[in-house]
């Protein structure tokens, strides 16, 4: 069992734990909680003696860490996956440990097995990945077989599996009556891990009690209530009933009733008086996450702000309207939770998007080129090397073709252009020669400076 009495820990003017007392019994997962900052891993550090405490004392077995006989047999800890010699192999680095503990070498041989490292046994440490870092860091806490175990953020760089595994793992040592003491900031995952929690802000103790107690002291339950989307009218009755009787109503986005105050069968007894048909009626728990988020929400040392993007916003593309915010039901009322973030195209935190140009550039404005249609009010695009049509010319050209009757001469300004621009035709197909003339006295077979500087 650790046992923590008025732990206390100064760095001169910080006071990371203050006057800190709390018990982690053996045979269950005690999960250790806190927003960054709040003295987590000092906490650790000193139960191990890696920092000495300001004030207090922290015991393992009735013993301070230093006092504990052959500690690495009796006590386990993974602290900092990255604590290893990248040169060294991971059995090799596993075998150092066994010796200066006393620990037979096969047991290094077993526990790259437990944690499923055999076959990279014998590469070094230092081209691990951060989960294959977590994995070893878990064998060494399991070496000695000891009896308190002792993991920080253990969870860190693992694939489902892998944090499957740990998650079955924690339990198994517990349910063997040891010790096992998790800090970590994945709500979801200690909600099916621990059986008791020790939550800390600022150095302070918060909460020391079981998960089911910390979630109900910490959140409201409410019932869900939906009624036929197709008869709207059901639906206000239902909510004046329920007001009446004493019940807090509030609506949800997808058209469902929030309601708090009132028990299920309350609730469908007053529903079938107001002759309510009634599609839903489920109860529902709020989450450890939310319990959690309650509780610490003043202990929060650093917080996030929204990214005002001062100088480095992009103007809206033509035609294109600043999208007005959506109104919540419900917002500001109390018993009102956040909805989750809006969801845009399937992507979570999606950034509105503005339109597609023609060659996919997002908020391009159209370009005149090959089958760009133009912008309203802008003159008629031409052809991609087509000679510049002249106002008023019926309808474009196709790509490479002699301009239409009434078209301007090569070199000509373009319609719409700026005076002196010249209309770029790289590939459009040369003229042809012009026609004898009754008045043109020179031989056919005499070519013009045009006709050579063409046929050149």
């Amino acid at each position: 069992m650790i046992e923590a009495v008025g732990l206390t820990k100064r760095y001169g003017a910080k006071t990371a734990v203050d006057n800190l007392s709390f018990q982690v019994r053996p045979g269950a997962v005690t999960g250790f909680l806190g927003p960054n900052g709040s003295g987590k891993s000092t906490t650790m550090r000193m139960i191990l003696g890696l920092d000495q405490p300001s004030a207090g004392h922290v015991t393992i077995g009735g013993h301070p860490y230093r006092k504990v006989p052959n500690a690495p047999r009796q006590v386990g800890a993974l602290l900092d996956a990255k604590a290893v010699h990248g040169g060294r192999t991971a059995r090799n680095h596993l075998l150092c440990l066994a010796q200066l503990s006393g620990i037979p070498d096969r047991r290094v041989d077993e526990v790259l097995g437990v944690v499923g490292l055999q076959e990279v046994a014998r590469k070094r440490s230092k081209g691990f990945s951060l989960g294959m870092g977590q994995r070893l860091g878990i064998a060494a806490a399991l070496l000695g077989d000891p009896q308190v175990l002792l993991f920080d953020e253990p969870v860190n760089g693992l694939d489902p599996e892998g944090i499957l595994w740990v998650r079955n793992l924690m339990k198994s040592l517990a349910t063997e009556g040891r010790t096992v003491f998790v800090s970590s900031h994945l709500m979801s995952e200690m909600a099916l891990t621990a059986d008791h929690l020790i939550v800390i802000g600022r150095g302070q103790l918060l909460a020391d009690m079981s998960v089911r107690d910390f979630i109900s002291h910490n959140s409201a339950g409410f019932a869900r209530v939906r009624t036929p989307g197709t008869e709207p009218q059901q639906r206000e009755k239902l909510t004046a009933a329920l007001t009446e009787a004493g019940g807090q109503v509030l609506p949800e986005q997808d058209g469902a009733l929030r309601v708090t105050g009132l028990a299920l069968p309350r609730i469908s007894d007053l529903a079938h008086d107001a002759n309510v048909r009634l599609w839903e009626l489920s109860p529902h728990q709020a989450s450890l996450e939310e319990a959690y988020m309650r509780m610490t929400q003043g202990a929060v040392d650093y917080r996030s702000a929204i990214d005002q993007r001062a100088g480095l916003q992009q103007a809206l593309a033509p035609g294109m309207q600043p999208q007005p915010a959506m109104p919540v039901p419900g917002e500001g009322q109390p018993g009102w939770f956040p909805p989750p973030p809006p969801q845009q195209g399937g992507q979570p935190f999606a950034m509105p998007q503005p339109p597609t140009g023609p060659y996919g550039t997002p908020g391009a404005a159209p370009q005149p080129g090959y089958g760009a249609p133009g912008a309203p009010g802008a003159p008629a695009p031409q052809a991609y090397g087509a000679p510049g049509s002249a106002p008023g010319a019926p309808g474009q050209q196709a790509y490479g073709a002699p301009g239409a009757p009434g078209a301007q001469p090569q070199g000509a300004p373009s319609a719409g252009g700026a005076p002196g621009a010249q209309q770029a035709a790289p590939y459009s197909a040369p003229p042809m020669p012009p026609a004898a003339s009754p008045t043109d006295h020179r031989a056919p077979s005499q070519p013009t400076q045009r006709d050579s500087e063409d046929h050149r």
